[in-house]
């Protein structure tokens, strides 16, 4: 995208007070500059334009951004005396020496709607000098073309030079409106104006009918195009950075595992449903699930993996714990719905600790006979 700073020079001349651009000839210049500015400073945001006056070779405004105070001035610029193109043109490029980045490229726009009264080898003497300091000239030709015409030619080819294009002459005859047919015109529509891109897009009907309608809808199709680029620049970083969010996501979990484990699912049992011996046998159960006061299931675990370890004795002191008529005693009363009083629960009881007490009498036999 171009860099550019332009100078707005605009002819107010007495002949400016003609109709036959309506509604006049100033005003129709002042809504063609208008819109040459709008298209110059949002073609880039860094781009800016100064607005003179030729005939009292007046500075209203110095290189600026700012639209706003270039149109306020703009409107009130109005005719008086006579144009002085060479002046203007020379006051123009010293305003130009001063912008404040060097890298801008530098443009003049003149609109000269009144009779040239210098000679011409006086304008081809300063556009050589134009041309030296590489600065561009546009001019907008109309209201005396048949007198400034030939001058006007010769003023900018030799500003071109044999290969150059940088400069145009537009010539608008009476009866058309100016920023129509400057709207479609190289002055507007070139590179360094609108960005490429812009003139890409496919409007859907033929931009020379309607050129300021078809300029706006340029910006704005330019502007979309960025506002998307943007989005999906955005959408692929925000893409990238995923899967490193997710994977501290599980580290953190993993690092703060649950303060409380999940309890084990538990169902209702109807101890009255069941035989005596399963009554006795769920009891025992629970008996050896039940989770010491004060341990949580992970400490329990470990001190069942502990236990495992032990040699010896360990597993004859369980039996002898599990074989305790006390102890059985103490875990049925703290059962829901069982009367360790009843005889079918003591009858089990006893043959529960019958059948222990015999088999660890035939394990010693065989420890002995061993």
């Amino acid at each position: 995208m171009v860099l550019e700073s332009t100078v707005l020079c605009i002819d107010n001349s007495e002949f400016m007070r003609n109709g036959d651009y309506l509604p006049t000839r100033i005003q129709a210049q002042q809504d063609a500059a208008n819109m040459i500015c709008r298209t110059k400073l949002r073609s880039n945001p860094e781009n800016n334009v100064a607005l003179l006056s030729m005939a009292d070779t007046q500075v209203h405004v110095t290189l600026t951004t700012d639209s706003g105070k270039l149109l306020s001035k703009l409107n009130l610029i109005q005719p008086k005396g006579e144009m002085k193109l060479l002046n203007g043109l020379r006051v123009a490029h010293l305003a130009l020496k001063h912008r404040q980045s060097k890298n801008h490229k530098t443009r003049i726009v003149a609109f000269i709607g009144s009779p040239i009264q210098e000679d011409e080898k006086e304008i081809i003497k300063v556009a050589k000098k134009l041309k030296k300091e590489k600065v561009s000239v546009d001019v907008i030709n109309f209201g005396e073309q048949d007198c400034n015409t030939d001058k006007l030619i010769s003023f900018i080819n030799t500003l071109n030079g044999k290969d150059g294009a940088g400069s145009h002459l537009v010539t608008i005859p009476p009866g058309s409106m100016l920023s129509g047919a400057i709207g479609s015109s190289p002055i507007v529509v070139e590179e360094g104006s609108m960005s490429s891109g812009a003139q890409e897009f496919d409007m859907g009907f033929d931009p020379n009918a309607d050129p300021e309608l078809a300029l706006a809808l340029r910006v704005s199709l330019e502007e979309q195009r960025h506002r998307q680029e943007e989005e999906a620049r955005r959408s692929k970083n925000e893409t990238q950075s995923a899967p490193a969010t997710a994977g501290g996501g599980e580290e953190t979990m993993l690092d703060d595992p649950p303060a409380t484990a999940p309890a084990a699912p538990t169902g209702e049992v109807d101890i009255a449903m069941m035989t005596e011996d399963e009554q006795i046998a769920y009891a025992l159960t629970m008996s050896m699930q039940a989770t010491p006061e004060g341990q949580t299931p992970m400490e329990t675990e470990s001190a069942a993996g502990y236990q495992g370890q032990i040699e010896g004795d360990s597993e004859d002191d369980d039996d002898d714990v599990i074989a305790d008529p006390d102890y059985l005693q103490s875990v049925l009363e703290s059962l829901p719905g069982v009367n360790p009083n009843s005889e079918a629960v003591q009858q089990a009881m006893t043959e529960f600790t019958q059948r222990k007490d015999g088999e660890k009498k035939d394990d010693s036999s065989k420890k002995d006979g061993k």
